[in-house]
């Protein structure tokens, strides 16, 4: 039932598609997916849900504030929930695992960098790749 007031209050139609689409990214064990990922898990379950639909659907919540696109090392565009707090990445090169961090020093030296430079900040995204921990220790 909240699903689909969520998807009421952004003006979209409560259909099974994006019934279906939402819940994978609020109960799935994966937060930052591609199109492909989603229909991977729709297929896994059966569903007939094609990925033409999964594009339109990621699209039209994109839109709606629903989810937020990221493109990461790969160039593929990455979604995740829009829960309203900002946050950046790390991104491993060796296994693809992305981790994300919050940290108050760094937005206030970037928000120092661009007021020196005569700039306003509207928005801003920070991807650090690198190796993880556990590629690390594999090496």
């Amino acid at each position: 039932m909240a699903n689909i007031e969520e998807l009421k209050n952004t003006g979209l139609k409560a259909t099974l598609p994006r019934l279906k689409i939402l819940e994978i990214f609020q109960t799935g064990g994966q937060r930052h997916m591609t199109a492909e990922d989603v229909f991977r898990v729709l297929l896994n379950e059966h569903s007939d849900i094609g990925l033409a639909t999964v594009y339109r659907v990621l699209t039209q919540f994109e839109q709606a504030g629903i989810l937020e696109r990221s493109h990461f090392e790969s160039g593929k565009a990455v979604y995740e929930l829009n829960e309203g707090k900002h946050h950046d990445h790390l991104i491993c090169t060796g296994c693809g695992k992305v981790e994300e961090f919050y940290d108050s020093e760094i937005e206030r030296r970037q928000q120092m960098v661009a007021k020196d430079k005569g700039w306003i900040l509207q928005d801003h995204a920070m991807s650090l790749y690198g190796l993880c921990a556990d590629c690390t220790s594999r090496r």
